[in-house]
């Protein structure tokens, strides 16, 4: 008779806790604003918004920084991560050079579209020279003549096995921190301020993910055209601190 191994229960268990540490811990990592691809220097043209007028405190931040959320990285953004994602853990190519093409698209400016791909070779980089990542997954990358920011994220956390809806989370919340520090520095914002309007954002993070997984191909794509003006807007404005 063969002998049977039983792996004890507290053993499993400890395994299971220890990657989903780890996979925290990484994911942490991607959203930090500590994370070297220059996310801070961008306000995604807020900072025309709140030079023309249109943005002069918490509430009319908050209302541009949510709409921002939900009609342009809820519907084209996230939603491109998404299959992005689903193309690298399928390892399949034609998809990564379809959606990755595809977002580059609807950047409506040429300072938005010089921002992610700023952003998504910055974090390429970091990735080569960390030294974590399969071999494939980098060569794939580095085939990448223009990498989206999204197309980097994405490939990060599809080696890291993260959940996609945590991942996705987070950078979601990356995303409003870095906002909501442009806010800050623009109106300007207190910091209590600048926490209530995480707090809001935070709030409306679960129905905007429901969204973007509910999302259909055919139904990608932005629908904020007062973010494009002000982006394109702020190519000519005269004094800027954020380079978008």
């Amino acid at each position: 008779m063969t002998a049977v191994t039983i792996t004890p229960t507290a053993t499993i268990m400890n395994t299971m806790t220890t990657n989903t540490d780890l996979s925290l811990a990484r994911l942490l990592r991607l959203a930090s604003p500590a994370l070297p691809v220059g996310a801070f220097s961008y306000s995604q043209g807020l900072e025309w918004a709140v030079e023309e007028g249109g943005v002069t405190d918490v509430t009319t931040a908050g209302r541009w920084i949510g709409d921002a959320m939900r009609l342009a990285v809820g519907r084209c953004e996230a939603p491109c991560w998404l299959r992005l994602h689903g193309a690298w853990t399928g390892g399949d190519r034609e998809q990564l050079d379809k959606w990755n093409t595809f977002f580059l698209a609807t950047r409506e400016s040429s300072e938005l579209r010089a921002e992610t791909i700023h952003m998504g070779r910055a974090l390429r980089e970091m990735m080569l020279r960390s030294n974590e990542f399969p071999s494939e997954l980098m060569s794939m990358l580095s085939a990448v003549e223009e990498p989206s920011y999204p197309l980097a994220f994405a490939a990060a956390v599809s080696a890291w096995q993260i959940e996609p809806r945590s991942a996705l989370t987070a950078y979601l919340w990356s995303w409003a921190e870095n906002q909501v520090i442009a806010a800050m520095k623009l109106v300007p914002l207190g910091q209590t301020d600048g926490q209530r309007l995480l707090a809001a954002l935070t709030e409306e993070m679960p129905a905007t993910l429901d969204a973007i997984f509910a999302c259909e191909d055919d139904d990608v794509g932005t629908l904020a055209h007062g973010l494009a003006i002000a982006s394109a807007q702020h190519e000519s404005q005269y004094t800027r601190l954020f380079r978008s």
